[in-house]
């Protein structure tokens, strides 16, 4: 049976091409938060149940009551966890090749002419499929254990860097036009973003993004679950399964099976263009009209005097629960209803905010998206 090992080091060129040879010998790996405890690692390590650990001196431990794989599984990844325990995602070989070839033939790149910088954590599949497409196409890379608005400058004016992927906080403290082209996923992407800027959705369980600017990837396939209006996925890219959890996949729409339940709500029009209102458990009830938070804090992007914010709900004696924005504000700025109001007149009057609750920094899962559950 094929190994599962796990790797405990930064991000790094070294760290790729011992993960290029776990995969050449048949075995499939995981990678360790770097950004954790030794207590909170042993805990993502006791999640895998890897059976073998690389640690940072590049020495090789056996692990007893690890778990194998099967022939052709070759990365085991924790989704973001952030509707409760995380799940562990196994995608095999062919899928993580199939990511790798889609997604920068969408981009144009060209391993003769660009050149990767990733900076986001390996340890999430946004930041790793940087790392993997340089593996799998032969791109040149350049690797920042982590994101420093600086250093990232610096890849792309006196380095050699030409792409990257970032999520939106990060693009928001760097000068985007230094790079031939930017990934941007992780959350809800900003009403407007420049032209070089290609956003994207996608999950763990997707081998990172299949819709690249509204619009499906060639070789996937999106339906919408008539019942629950949830946004369905059929990929080349997809999980075969999960490791510590029952089988996501749910009767498809044409009964053949096969498809991921994604947990998004979403539309696709008629011309294939695609829509994500947000999370499906992510609803705000207010006098009996639902919002989506996603919608209200796209209205709310781009506002100067905010550096980052998050809609959700706070219980309400009249209309059962209200939309409440939590604002980051931009230095000492007060932000109050009346600041926000020329952002949200087009939005439906139980769609506008209601309270403004001002923060220093917004909660946020390992992965660095933001939890909605821990703001009240």
């Amino acid at each position: 049976m094929p190994e599962l090992v796990a790797f405990d080091q930064e991000p790094s060129v070294q760290l790729l091409a011992a993960i290029g040879r776990v995969l050449d010998a048949g075995d499939a790996f995981c990678l360790l938060d770097q950004r954790l405890s030794p207590l909170q690692k042993q805990a993502q390590l006791d999640l895998y149940q890897a059976t073998a650990l690389i640690d940072e001196h590049g020495t090789r431990h056996r692990l007893d009551g690890g778990v194998g794989t099967e022939d052709g599984d070759a990365l085991c990844c924790a989704t973001s966890g952030s509707s409760g325990t995380p799940k562990v995602a196994v995608l095999t070989y062919d899928a993580l090749i199939c990511s790798a070839t889609i997604t920068s033939a969408a981009l144009g790149v060209d391993p003769s002419r660009h050149h990767w910088l990733s900076c986001l954590p390996w340890a999430h599949i946004g930041g790793l499929t940087v790392a993997l497409r340089s593996l799998f196409t032969g791109t040149p890379l350049t690797v920042l254990s982590h994101f420093d608005a600086d250093a990232v400058m610096n890849a792309a004016t006196a380095g050699p860097a030409t792409h990257t992927s970032l999520v939106a906080t990060a693009l928001q403290r760097i000068d985007p036009t230094v790079f031939t082209g930017i990934l941007l996923g992780g959350a809800a992407p900003p009403r407007e973003v420049p032209a070089n800027v290609t956003t994207t959705y996608g999950m763990t369980e997707t081998g990172s993004g299949i819709v690249y600017n509204n619009r499906a990837l060639p070789g996937v396939e999106l339906g919408v679950d008539p019942h629950t209006h949830g946004l369905l996925v059929k990929s080349p890219t997809m999980l075969r399964a999960y490791r510590n959890a029952d089988s996501p996949f749910v009767t498809g729409r044409d009964g053949t099976g096969g498809w991921l339940a994604t947990g998004d709500a979403g539309t696709i029009a008629d011309d294939g263009f695609v829509s994500v209102t947000g999370r499906l458990d992510e609803v705000i009830a207010t006098g009996g009209e639902k919002v989506h938070p996603n919608v209200v804090e796209r209205a709310l992007s781009g506002i100067a005097f905010v550096r980052e914010l998050c809609v959700w709900k706070r219980p309400d004696p009249t209309w059962g629960e209200r939309v409440v924005v939590f604002v980051v504000p931009q230095g000492q700025r007060i932000v109050t209803l009346e600041d926000l109001a020329p952002w949200t007149e087009h939005l439906a009057p139980w769609e506008r905010p209601k309270e403004v609750v001002l923060l220093n920094e917004l909660p946020r899962t390992p992965s660095g998206k933001v939890s909605r559950r821990l703001l009240s």
